[in-house]
């Protein structure tokens, strides 16, 4: 008992130190964060290259919970109190397992520019289930940069695609809803234990299904081995699936989830740059001008009251 109390006490103040960081450092954690995913999609697309998207999703997430499981095990950290597992299983399942498994399915016949989408409402989706499932109130001039910032991405991936709906826009806007719950779980997770603990317990407790999937996966799919999906493998494992999300949801503790959400209205315009940088997308002319008015949003979303 005095070993549990002790590893719970040490837990608190560990969050405490999260939660009184200044809040600047708690934004640049969180755009950390959002740097990191903006390079999912074409580090996901170079994967594909030489994996099949069930292999890359399960063993992208084995390799993430390796890494976790190492650093927990290392530092000793006890087991979350029993009332925490059933958040930590809606992490597994927004972030870990139904975000990545739909994107990547998305990204087989979908451009990284296109599946820009579901981060482009992302961060209005996050705000709304923030405010149902936490309580948090933003003000109304938070709600209409959140809405104007939504708008004007919506307003240029859909320009991008002709505005066309197919068979990956209902992957990606399925991802759009488990990601949202995922986030807004975590982040709320995130006030009572440190955010890296967070999605270290979820990456762990999904092992049971994503190892056998993996086995499963690679006997059945292609596989070639290559420079890029290679590359591609190890940063979805270790910088999106792990050390982006450490930041993110710190960053979420610090500044709180809509505002931090927010920051994420940027994304699809650094996922665009990033298409063009390393898959020789186009860099469409809409691209600027969306993102001086992103970056309006943000800036009013990170002044405003709540």
């Amino acid at each position: 008992m005095r070993v549990q109390s002790s590893a719970t006490t040490a837990s608190r103040i560990a969050v405490a130190e999260e939660r009184e960081q200044r809040p600047g450092l708690g934004t640049l954690q969180a755009a950390l964060g959002v740097t990191a995913f903006s390079l999912t999609f074409p580090a996901t697309a170079w994967g594909l290259e030489g994996f099949g998207p069930w292999s890359l999703v399960a063993v992208r997430s084995v390799l993430a919970a390796v890494i976790a499981g190492g650093a927990l095990l290392a530092l000793r950290v006890p087991l979350p109190a029993r009332r925490h597992w059933s958040g930590l299983a809606v992490v597994a399942a927004g972030v870990v397992l139904g975000f990545p498994l739909l994107t990547t399915l998305a990204l087989e016949t979908s451009t990284t520019a296109h599946a820009a989408v579901v981060v482009g409402l992302l961060p209005l989706t996050t705000a709304l289930l923030s405010a149902l499932r936490v309580g948090t109130r933003p003000s109304r001039t938070f709600w209409a940069a959140a809405l104007a910032g939504a708008a004007a991405v919506a307003a240029f991936t859909a320009q991008q695609s002709g505005g066309a709906l197919n068979r990956a826009d209902l992957y990606l806007f399925a991802a759009l809803l488990v990601c949202a719950a995922g986030y807004t779980e975590g982040g709320r997770l995130a006030r009572v234990m440190p955010g890296w603990h967070v999605i270290g317990w979820a990456l762990v407790l999904c092992l049971p299904l994503t190892v056998p999937v993996a086995a499963l996966a690679l006997a059945q799919e292609p596989l070639r081995l290559t420079a890029h999906s290679v590359t591609g493998l190890l940063w979805v494992a270790a910088g999106s699936q792990f050390l982006g999300l450490v930041v993110w949801y710190r960053g979420m503790a610090a500044v709180g989830i809509p505002k931090a959400s927010q920051l994420q209205l940027a994304q699809p315009l650094l996922t665009l740059v990033w298409s063009v940088l390393l898959l020789g997308e186009h860099l469409p002319v809409a691209a600027p001008l969306t993102a001086v008015a992103v970056l309006v949003c943000i800036a009013v979303t990170q002044r405003a009251r709540g």
